[in-house]
């Protein structure tokens, strides 16, 4: 069972991330298709200390990816930070 803690905890960290990523969206005015990889570099240090186990930036983007498909049809209404918490502590505990 995920730990409710760990799920907040992990939700305003991705939270964050998608913060500083939209920072640097309107920064370059230009659409990034290539957002897993930016968020990746820049959760992988504190996603490992969060999961308490090393991640791969391959591991974050591909899960990434794999979320931002699943999410609007298993969960449309959820918060997208809580889902993809619930999901990363579910499955790289």
């Amino acid at each position: 069972m995920v730990d409710e803690f760990q799920v907040e905890h992990l939700a305003l960290l991705l939270e964050a991330t998608g913060r500083a990523h939209h920072q640097a969206y309107i920064e370059t005015d230009g659409f990034d298709p290539e957002w897993p990889i930016w968020y990746a570099d820049d959760l992988q240090e504190n996603l490992a200390v969060a999961l308490g186990r090393e991640i791969t930036k391959s591991e974050i983007i591909y899960s990434l990816v794999f979320l931002s498909k699943e999410q609007p049809v298993a969960a449309p209404d959820a918060w997208w930070p809580d889902f993809y918490a619930r999901y990363f502590l579910e499955h790289y505990d």
